[in-house]
């Protein structure tokens, strides 16, 4: 109960401060341009240069458009949001840390030799992706690695106790969400327990994912347990664009020879042990051989980023400490996506997989917020024969993102892509699968903050068993799901002008 309390106080707290200090930025602004003719100059000379620096960025065209039309329409205060909140990017503080990081450990990233080659031998197209993945994404490409799907967070579960309990030497965790309930309590109890005994146990979670859900300064409380925690960017209650860009990874690690992740958090909603929207769809992956090396490698970025730990990492390569040979099913390439940079791993994984698709591709995502790529990507799939079904939530978390979602369906539609829509509840999921050879499974929602804003993380998969799994479980998925009609599509004029404006700013959200 007093953590509850806890919890509601620092909501209550951080968004009266936030508003306070929106409503000074805003006041003041206007203050200063009125009283002075200088002043007013600067800040229409401020909105010039931030309408230049929009336009000849590198960023999406829907990005540069949200920000054109509010600087134009607003010459006096368009240009100071811009200045304020326009960056896509960490703070440099942060920035500098992760790439001190990632110089420590991009060498331990080089590609396995043989394996793009055997990829090529089977299919240029594949071959592609897993080179880009490899050349772009620092992500090298492992066979030697079985692969588990799960089609829900009820079924993920279990194996994830199961594996933390088997733990001897090290467990890594890293988290958007997480929140008290059965599923963490379980998971806690079992990291208490390993870290007692001498197990290295990491825990990362995301300060704004869990700004509801946890009191303050939690990381504290884990310390305490012997758990060694961090919070990712923590959120200060202050007018800061540092702000958008957050940690939405879900990666537990295990000894470095057991890997799980994919679109499930630690909260009971996940597991449906605790009923929000519905039935609660989500999806995992568990990863058990070499190629859980990349998901380690993601996880040690970040952590010695916050705090420099390690001086050596083979201590954390898979066989290290378990000497069995896992047996190879297919080819599995763990991926992460970061803001530091303007590659888009997440987007250009799933525009190479629609742009090659011959037969089929079946999607899940919680959000259809879209740029035009993927839209032109999606319509001149469908136009060429290609059978594209994307599956969204009936029951939306957020009405706002759900409208926008369906905001694009008339478009897509038009251009032969058949949508439903997950009629039992959510679907958090976040899958694609084509032409019964390859898939992803991961945490890249379909939307700009997924794509362009935040830390993700997929697995690709070429000719695994588990490819067979997703698909199936899309064709369960479908079936249990209503197909959109352009009947349901019929326009209200309000609904329409709503939609127009949201569309303009998607990319904001």
């Amino acid at each position: 109960m007093k953590s509850k309390k806890m919890i509601v106080y620092r909501i209550l707290i951080v968004g009266a401060l936030l508003i306070l200090q929106v409503a000074w930025l805003m006041l003041s602004l206007l203050t200063f341009s009125n009283i002075s003719p200088v002043v007013n100059m600067i800040f229409r000379i401020t909105s010039i240069i931030a309408l230049f620096v929009v336009i000849n960025s590198r960023q999406n065209p829907a990005y540069k458009l949200a920000w054109a039309v509010p600087i134009l329409i607003f010459p006096l205060l368009g240009g100071m949001m811009f200045v304020f909140f326009g960056t896509r990017q960490p703070s440099k503080k942060l920035r500098e840390k992760l790439n001190e990081s990632w110089e420590k450990l991009e060498p331990l990233t080089a590609s396995t030799p043989g394996f793009l080659e055997e990829v090529w031998e089977e299919s240029e197209t594949v071959y592609g992706q897993v080179r880009y993945l490899n050349d772009y994404a620092n992500a090298p490409l492992w066979k030697n690695t079985l692969t588990k799907y799960f089609k829900s967070g009820e079924e993920n579960f279990p194996y994830i106790v199961e594996e933390l309990k088997k733990a001897e030497h090290f467990i890594f965790m890293e988290y958007f969400i997480i929140a008290d309930g059965r599923m963490w309590n379980t998971i806690l109890s079992i990291l208490k327990e390993k870290a007692a005994a001498g197990v290295d146990v990491r825990l990362l979670y995301d300060d704004v994912g869990c700004l509801r859900l946890l009191p303050q300064g939690y990381y504290a409380t884990m310390e305490e347990y012997g758990i060694k925690c961090e919070a990712f960017n923590p959120f200060v209650p202050f007018v800061s664009v540092v702000m958008n860009n957050r940690d939405h990874r879900k990666i537990l690690v295990i000894d470095g020879d057991v890997g799980f992740t994919g679109g499930i958090n630690l909260a009971d909603e996940y597991i449906n042990e605790k009923e929000r929207f519905g039935y609660w769809k989500d999806t995992g992956i568990m990863l058990k051989g070499d190629a859980v090396w990349n998901l380690t490698v993601m996880f040690l970025h970040i952590w010695n980023a916050l705090r420099p730990t390690d001086t050596s990492f083979d201590c954390f390569r898979p066989h290290t400490y378990r000497k069995q040979e896992y047996g190879s099913d297919g080819f599995v390439q763990p991926y992460g996506d970061s803001p530091l940079d303007f590659e888009n791993v997440g987007e250009n994984v799933y525009l190479n997989i629609i742009n090659t698709a011959k037969e089929y591709v079946y999607i899940f995502t919680p959000y259809l917020i879209i740029d035009n790529e993927i839209a032109t990507a999606l319509t001149l799939a469908a136009k060429r024969g290609v059978d594209v079904r994307i599956v969204t939530p009936h029951i939306p978390d957020k009405k706002t993102a759900f409208m926008l979602t369906q905001s694009y369906y008339e478009q897509l539609m038009g251009g032969g892509v058949k949508i439903y829509e997950f009629t039992p509840g959510f679907i958090h999921a976040k899958c694609f699968v084509c032409d019964d050879r390859v898939a992803t499974v991961g945490t890249v929602n379909l939307d700009y903050r997924s794509l362009y804003l935040h830390f993700e993380c997929g697995v690709f998969l070429y000719r695994t068993s588990s490819v067979m799994d997703v698909k199936q479980d899309a064709l369960e998925t479908i079936a249990r799901s209503i197909p959109v009609t352009q009947d349901m599509l019929k326009p209200v004029l309000q609904k329409v002008l709503i939609q127009a404006i949201l569309k303009l700013f998607a990319p904001l959200f």
